[in-house]
């Protein structure tokens, strides 16, 4: 199959001034940084060293500007909340138990301290989180409760005799677990708990609590516990804590959405507790975010490894007597072109969330708001998924070599591994996605009488008659000839992730109309159509994004390659996906065929185009230093 030409050569330098987008003169900066510091590689490393190691590297990153961008200018930050993001995004290229220790300590612990406090504990404590002098953590997630935070077991009940808090764990499940920074180098940790005061629940709020002494002993009734080995991340201390009844004052609450006067007496600007509750989730996206991102700096530095490796090794005989390179092997193109694509494309999406993030105003109205949340949800459930997938698949297109730890490769599976259950399990992050795109059927779950409810179905009969037009309309348009130009209309590909998102969405929200009756039962009989939902939404948002990114490409050449790979992650996307295309009607047999055909013709074309497509991620060279690619 012939697609659209390709140039001989582009400029990689091109593509990264692309990919570094709004920020890239921040870029260019942190590259620098990151250059003039001499790489320490970890293999090797026993637990302690590999922490003291990272702590050391923590103080260094401290030494610079890069921990204030994210902080407000009057508490001595530069007030650059999508800097900060990026920031911490470009760790990913290094030892990501850097990056996770400096998300804990800059994103978690000073984001909670920042975006849930109040004048008060800015003043006292920003200063400190930033230059390091105060090491924290964010001790969300317990042994009973991961996902579930609305529900967490840990208390904390005022005592109005004393103007106390008395933080306590009531039992076993109430332990805080996986705590970064808990284990060796915190001091004071933001701990969620459910206020109770006057003898009654306001459900959970944030509140600042000392976990060591200033000897480094744990504070007064506060259990600390190493976790121990894991499987990756070994730089970073994660512990267990525990708290028997230990007592902070009630400036220790976190109180910009809830407040305790010294009677006992609660106050809030929102009336909800539920809503009170996402409100306050909702100001810590951050944190995903920012996960999000450094899976996809990961993974950029996977692929780089990996092209670079297929690109030089051989294998096997052509007719003529040269061994081939292994990259030229259709088969390995599959593998890792098709990765390629999709981190090009996960990486336009993800550029686009952190501007709307760092643009979004405080007062922004709560459907924006919530959109943001859903949106971070979704990409960071699609990156961390994708780097899992991807860092895999390089480590097997560089076969042995990929597995001995020197090569990187093993280092980044394992330290990746974990970000799929972290800042959000990602089935539950898919659901979330799938929830806010329903509120637009809420009218029809709120009226469930017979009135409504044969309105609605009505409604769905016209829906799937034009649903079924349209169908063939598209298969008019595939089918009037045997020209398969069709599949590189960047129109058509989106009108078909569109297509597909609004039929799944109606789909579910029809099932779900049957809630009232048994709402768990009903819902947990839908969930693989809640989760796909989620799914082809995130796709088509990522799809979408890297049709914009096109627009701002100058080099006419790197747009054109741009164009190609933008392509192939639709094509191969559709082709990933084509049993629901060909099941309801969207493609017919020989378009679904036609659609591999283009995926292998678009390989063919990139293969030239491999090495500069990765040189274009410009992942600074000493996180390359793999001895599989001396030769």
């Amino acid at each position: 199959m012939d697609v659209p030409a390709v140039p001989d050569k582009v400029d990689p330098d091109a593509l990264t001034a692309v990919l570094d987008g709004r920020w890239a003169g921040l870029k260019r900066d942190v590259r620098a940084q990151m250059s003039a510091e001499t790489f320490r590689d970890t293999t090797g490393l026993d637990v302690e060293a590999h922490r003291v190691q990272v702590l050391d590297q923590l103080r260094k990153l401290a030494e610079t500007d890069r921990p204030a961008l994210g902080f407000d200018a009057a508490y001595g930050g530069l007030s650059d909340v999508g800097g900060s993001v990026m920031s911490f995004e470009m760790l990913g290229y290094g030892d990501l138990s850097l990056m996770v220790k400096a998300g804990v300590q800059w994103g978690l612990f000073g984001g909670a301290v920042q975006l849930l406090g109040t004048s008060a504990h800015h003043e006292k404590y920003l200063r400190r989180i930033i230059n390091l002098d105060l090491l924290g953590c964010f001790a969300m997630t317990e042994h009973g409760h991961g996902s579930d935070v609305q529900h967490l077991r840990t208390t904390a009940t005022y005592d109005p005799s004393t103007h106390e808090f008395v933080v306590h764990s009531p039992d076993p499940g109430a332990t805080k677990e996986y705590i970064g920074n808990a284990a060796r180098d915190g001091q004071l940790a933001v701990v969620f708990a459910q206020l109770i005061t006057g003898g009654e629940s306001r459900g959970v709020h944030a509140f600042l609590v000392p976990i060591r002494d200033d000897s480094g002993a744990p504070a007064p009734g506060v259990t600390i516990a190493d976790c121990g080995l894991k499987a990756g991340l070994n730089g970073v201390d994660n512990g267990r804590l525990t708290f028997d009844q230990v007592r902070v004052p009630r400036e220790a609450l976190l109180n910009r959405f809830g407040d305790v006067a010294e009677d006992g007496t609660y106050t809030s600007p929102i009336e909800s507790d539920g809503r009170r509750f996402f409100t306050m989730l909702g100001t810590l996206i951050r944190g995903r975010v920012s996960v999000g991102g450094s899976a996809g700096s990961a993974t950029q530095r996977a692929l780089t490894l990996a092209v670079r490796y297929g690109d030089q090794r051989r294998q096997f005989q052509r007719p003529e007597g040269d061994e081939v390179v292994i990259l030229d092997y259709l088969g390995h193109q599959r593998k890792l072109l098709l990765a390629l694509a999709k981190t090009y494309a996960l990486h336009f999406a993800q550029e686009e969330l952190v501007a709307a993030l760092h643009d979004i105003a405080p007062d922004a109205p709560e459907e924006e708001q919530r959109e943001l949340e859903s949106r971070a949800a979704g990409l960071k459930a699609l990156n961390t998924w994708h780097a899992t997938s991807t860092i895999q698949t390089a480590r097997e297109a560089c076969g042995g070599s990929g597995y001995l730890s020197e090569n990187l490769l093993a280092g980044l599976k394992a330290d990746t591994d974990v970000f799929t259950t972290f800042e959000g399990d990602n089935t539950v992050l898919l659901q979330l996605v799938a929830k806010g795109l329903l509120t637009q059927y809420k009218e029809h779950f709120e009226d469930l009488s017979p009135l409504a409810t044969a309105r609605f179905v009505a409604e769905q009969l016209v829906d799937t008659v034009m649903e079924r037009s349209a169908a063939w309309r598209f298969l008019e348009r595939l089918t009037e000839s045997d020209d398969a130009s069709v599949l590189f209309d960047r129109e058509w590909q989106q009108r078909l992730f569109e297509d597909r998102e609004e039929h799944v969405l109606s789909g579910v929200a029809n099932r779900l109309r049957r809630a009232a009756s048994d709402p768990f039962g009903v819902f947990n009989s839908v969930q693989d159509h809640v989760l796909l939902a989620g799914r082809v939404h995130v796709d088509r948002v990522i799809l979408d994004a890297f049709a914009r990114a096109l627009d701002t490409c100058s080099d006419p050449d790197a747009k054109v390659l741009l164009d190609r790979v933008c392509d192939l992650y639709a094509l191969s996307t559709i082709e990933a996906d084509r049993a629901w295309f060909l099941e309801h009607g969207r493609i017919s047999a020989t378009r679904s065929k036609a659609v591999t055909a283009a995926v292998n013709a678009l390989c063919g074309a990139l293969r030239p185009h491999a090495r500069t497509l990765v040189d274009g991620f410009a992942v600074p060279e000493q996180f390359l230093a793999a001895p599989m690619l001396n030769g």
